[in-house]
């Protein structure tokens, strides 16, 4: 399970906005907030976590610790932006 403050985090490491979690997640805003307004683990629906878990990690981030002890992020790997697009290869 992932926290509050983890979300939040992971959010600050990306330069994304919770608007923006929102956008990558199909989620409401209304559903992030009120997922990261809290402390510690979120109540609510697990499905929601891992949607939000699966799109900050396939931007780079890895979820450290547990929520009992240490909880804590850190950005491994900058990944591509999948809602930017890119332009095609420009040969020489």
């Amino acid at each position: 399970m992932i926290t509050s403050g983890q979300i939040r985090a992971a959010r600050g490491l990306l330069h994304i906005t919770s608007n923006e979690l929102a956008e990558r997640t199909g989620l409401g805003i209304a559903t992030i907030r009120r997922v990261e307004s809290g402390e510690g683990v979120p109540p609510g629906n697990s499905r929601t976590l891992d949607q939000i878990r699966k799109a900050l990690e396939s931007r780079g981030i890895e979820f450290i610790g547990t929520p009992e002890s240490g909880p804590g992020v850190r950005l491994w790997r900058q990944a591509p932006d999948p809602m930017t697009p890119t332009e095609p290869n420009k040969g020489p």
